[in-house]
């Protein structure tokens, strides 16, 4: 329960990263460059301020949240991996390791064939 409010969590604070990192201002002028009431009410240095904070808060409340996710992230209770367990009962083997098969034989069994040659015609 608390896992799944944690990964939701970190969906929503990358959702809100690429948003935040569309707005900001690159040499090429970005998108903050469109928000232009914006940058009469506040300036256009305090304008990058904010937007600069809310990127690193929100990269670091994403570091946060992936370490608390992972140390609440459930834990297996079996033994045996499922993988281990699903190999043992169906016992295959590997065709490439299997004597006579795969890539290991080169065809004992079949005598190799020459390539048909052709002559050419002469006009």
């Amino acid at each position: 329960m608390i896992y799944s409010l944690f990964v939701v969590l970190i969906v929503i604070a990358a959702v809100l990263m690429i948003a935040i990192v569309l707005i900001q201002e690159s040499k090429g002028g970005g998108l903050s460059s469109q928000f232009s009431s914006s940058n009469s009410i506040m300036g256009v240095r305090k304008t990058t301020d904010v937007v600069e904070k809310t990127t690193w808060g929100l990269a670091i409340a994403m570091v946060v949240f992936s370490v608390v996710c992972a140390y609440v992230a459930p834990k297996s209770t079996a033994e045996s991996s499922v993988l281990e367990k699903a190999a043992t009962e169906t016992q295959t083997t590997n065709p490439n390791t299997t004597p006579g098969f795969g890539a290991g034989s080169q065809g004992t069994n079949a005598p190799a064939t020459p390539a048909p040659t052709t002559t050419p015609v002469k006009k």
